[in-house]
């Protein structure tokens, strides 16, 4: 189970399909990475907007949305449990910066 994670210049379509015409970039979890960080850190009951994202379904994140959700990343990664999820929050922290740059745009994570 991974967490891809995509950029789009406007709200994307509910179909993968539509939402290509939005596609920016995508950053994606092929080795569960950032979803074990944000798994584990919603189950020790760290809060905060990223420990809340639907690791099954989708999370979709407007750039005020992100710009919060870039804050709680340096706390999250204190508390990961190896490199690897750390990498992951980084990704993620770009994904993020970017989406809260660019007006109009979002974040879309979509869970497995």
């Amino acid at each position: 189970m991974g967490i891809d994670v995509e950029l789009h210049s406007a709200r994307p379509a509910r179909s993968w399909k539509k939402a290509r015409a939005t596609f920016l970039r995508g950053c994606y979890d092929p080795a569960s990475s950032l979803a074990d960080a944000l798994g584990s850190l919603h189950y020790l009951g760290v809060p905060g907007r990223l420990t809340a994202v639907d690791l099954y379904g989708d999370t979709v994140m407007n750039e005020q949305e992100a710009a919060a959700a870039l804050t709680e990343v340096p706390g999250l990664k204190e508390r990961c449990a190896d490199e690897r999820q750390r990498s992951a929050l980084d990704g993620l922290a770009a994904m993020l910066r970017d989406c809260a740059d660019t007006p109009g745009s979002y974040v879309w994570l979509a869970g497995d």
